[in-house]
């Protein structure tokens, strides 16, 4: 492994893989797991409560997906550094890869960066965050280990001024084989109002780390957003985290047969090239 297994993800770790020999179906990522900065990067000339804003991080999303590892006994694997930084579920030429303007708020440190600063970020979080659920997702297929990929995330209550009133959002593509049964149990109570492919879809460049890692293999998966308004203590964290773990453990074993092929074919073709 890239990473050693660990109770808690370290503060001082660029990514950290959690319970990395579960042996659960699932692989649970948190790409914006931290608003963790590095001395030399200063605050990107923001003040420091900006930091606590959902442009620097997903409030929430690591303590669900905690709760995640732990009762489905899934590999978690989590970035730890700030997408400010660079954010890890962008493909490298996105745009907002670095973004200059977050929402709308204009990031100092950021602008204007030449090449060298740029794959310098790159090298910094983006490549070990990738290897690390790549050797995750492929230790796994070697052992033989069925595998669903879901990534955890949150968003806020308002955005650019519109309300939001989704209080989860289930994000997918045409593959629904988890996304489809999760919105029909999820929905199955008026407590709460579930999203499909709310507030964003993959259109929306937002699936590049399940696109990369599960997608291209052939791999159920799936994304979650919630509403950060409901996992902001640990209380609601762990009820938001046990639904969740509920729901995917409901869902009736995906049929993986097509999944386990393209992926073999796929190790293949690595090997070949």
């Amino acid at each position: 492994m890239v990473s050693e297994d660990t109770a808690a993800a370290s503060s001082t770790e660029i990514v950290s893989v959690i319970n990395g020999a579960g042996r659960g179906r699932f692989v649970i990522i948190c790409d914006h797991a931290s608003n963790r900065l590095l001395p030399e990067y200063g605050t990107l000339g923001l003040a420091a409560e900006q930091f606590e804003r959902h442009i620097a991080w997903d409030p929430g999303a690591l303590p669900v997906a905690r709760h995640l590892s732990e009762m489905l006994d899934a590999p978690l694997v989590a970035g730890g550094l700030s997408r400010l930084i660079i954010d890890c579920n962008r493909p490298i030429d996105a745009p907002d890869l670095i973004p200059e303007i977050s929402e709308t708020t204009v990031i100092p440190g950021n602008a204007g960066l030449d090449a060298a600063a740029r794959q310098a970020r790159i090298e910094l979080a983006h490549v070990p965050f990738h290897n690390a659920v790549e050797t995750v997702v492929s230790e796994r297929i070697d052992q033989g280990l069925e595998t669903c990929l879901v990534s955890v995330h949150s968003f806020t209550p308002v955005y650019k001024g519109i309300a939001r009133p989704w209080h989860i959002g289930i994000l997918h593509d045409e593959d629904e084989r988890l996304s489809r049964p999760m919105i029909a149990e999820l929905s199955a109570t008026a407590d709460f109002l579930v999203g499909d492919n709310e507030p964003y879809t993959p259109a929306d460049r937002v699936y590049y780390t399940l696109e990369r890692h599960g997608r291209s293999r052939g791999l159920p998966c799936v994304m979650i957003e919630i509403r950060n308004d409901q996992i902001g203590d640990p209380k609601s964290q762990r009820v938001w985290g046990e639904r969740i773990a509920k729901t995917l453990s409901d869902i009736q074993e995906p049929d993986l047969k097509l999944g386990m092929e393209m992926a073999s074919n796929a190790k293949g073709s690595r090997r070949s090239a």
